[in-house]
């Protein structure tokens, strides 16, 4: 399984992505269709019209990986919508790549630290 650190951000392409499509092809697409800079060193993800197969397009430093992921039964289930592109979490792709629907899913509220607590300076004697 990929594990990602926060800064990256992860864009999944809506709608149907012609396979065949290589580096070149979808770094395109990335560029042109959902207006991204594709050596921003995020992850773009497609789907094929079957949603059996699915690509992941990633700049690294010196080149591009392109993780390709086809399922021998069963489907992606892959969301549909008027944008052409939307911004997953890191749960939610692992999630997509492991079978389930993050669109039902719901996550459970959890304790976030809204601020650092700022330490009290030592006053100086008069």
């Amino acid at each position: 399984m990929l594990s990602l650190p926060p800064s990256i951000r992860i864009f999944l392409a809506r709608g149907v992505t012609d396979m065949r499509k290589q580096i070149d092809g979808l770094a395109g697409l990335v560029e042109h269709a959902l207006k991204h800079d594709p050596f921003s060193g995020h992850l773009f993800v497609f789907c094929n019209r079957s949603r059996n197969r699915l690509k992941i397009l990633y700049w690294e430093e010196g080149g591009y990986w392109l993780l390709h992921k086809r399922l021998e039964r069963g489907r992606f289930a892959w969301p549909d919508g008027d944008t052409p592109v939307i911004n997953l979490s890191a749960t939610q792709l692992h999630a997509l790549l492991g079978g389930l629907d993050f669109r039902s899913a719901r996550q459970r509220r959890r304790y976030t630290r809204k601020e650092k607590l700022v330490q009290p300076t030592a006053q100086p004697h008069a």
